[in-house]
């Protein structure tokens, strides 16, 4: 599992986005809200870095 820290998801409407962008992906990922976090339940790289670009694609910051 990995977790990506995400900057400006401020409402649920932020973290349903995301958890549409993740399951059209395929990906299993938590997302919350308090903690500002996506948590991708994968550790390989190139599933990693689709669901970095799609929460990128749907303009937040991962840092």
């Amino acid at each position: 599992m990995t977790t990506y820290k995400v900057e400006g998801m401020h409402c649920q409407g932020c973290v349903r986005r995301v958890n549409e962008a993740m399951k059209a992906l395929g990906i299993q990922a938590e997302v919350s809200l308090e903690a500002g976090t996506v948590r991708v339940d994968s550790t390989d790289e190139a599933v990693l870095l689709k669901a970095k670009d799609a929460i990128e694609d749907l303009g937040f910051d991962v840092l």
